[in-house]
């Protein structure tokens, strides 16, 4: 985790329509493709999460809207996040969905088109947020404003959702670079028995707490 320099002082967001005007956030990027060999584990997983608190003056009590925006705080370098008008050059992402927060990654499953996952959280007090501190509130599924959009179905990046690609040992891959020995995610569910009747590879993964599935329907690309 990045280290910000003390004594620093976080800028204060305008507000504007479909903006957050304040917030308190720890942010997370997260690509959650999982890997595996049967049965299929998280070890060669694609996720990479870095956080440092990024801070703003608590105005709505760290929550977020649908359609909130948000971008790198200048302040906190390199992985923390703020609020940022949606029409200010800062502002780099839209919220598409918020979840409340959640001690347990895997139990956080963001929509299809979700290029990155940040968590917020408040500081109450005189606590600073810029030390890591702070209660978890929300946790926002965001959408690249311009640029590429890893989270698309069959992008290769982001969490892994229906429409998706995967190699045989279940890591996700990009589906226009897809071979015959690689399946497209036709479901993620529970049990093997749950999956659509063109699956030709459902995908046992090892037990993961909180997240929302255990196998990947695999079928044919």
């Amino acid at each position: 985790m990045a280290q910000p320099q003390p004594g620093s002082t976080p800028n204060r967001p305008r507000r504007g329509a479909g903006c957050l005007q304040s917030l308190l956030v720890l942010a997370v990027i997260l690509g959650l493709g999982y890997g595996a060999s049967k049965i299929f584990g998280d070890e060669s997983s694609a996720s990479k999460a870095s956080s440092s608190a990024s801070s703003a003056s608590d105005g709505k009590g760290g929550s977020w809207e649908i359609g909130d925006c948000g971008g790198p705080d200048p302040e906190n370098k390199p992985d923390g996040y703020r609020a940022f008008d949606c029409d200010e050059s800062g502002a780099t992402f839209k919220a598409l969905e918020v979840k409340s927060a959640s001690i347990m990654p895997n139990a956080i499953q963001c929509p299809a088109g979700t290029d990155l996952i940040i968590q917020v959280s408040r500081v109450f007090g005189s606590g600073d947020g810029k030390k890591g501190g702070g209660i978890p509130t929300n946790t926002v599924c965001g959408r690249n404003l311009i640029g590429d959009h890893p989270g698309d179905a069959g992008a290769g990046g982001g969490q892994l959702v229906e429409g998706d690609c995967v190699s045989a040992t279940a890591k996700e891959i990009v589906c226009a670079s897809a071979g015959a020995s690689d399946f497209k995610v036709l479901g993620l569910v529970d049990k093997k028995t749950e999956c659509p009747a063109a699956t030709t590879e459902p995908m046992q993964l090892m037990m993961a707490l909180g997240r929302p599935y255990n196998v990947i329907c695999g079928g044919k690309v």
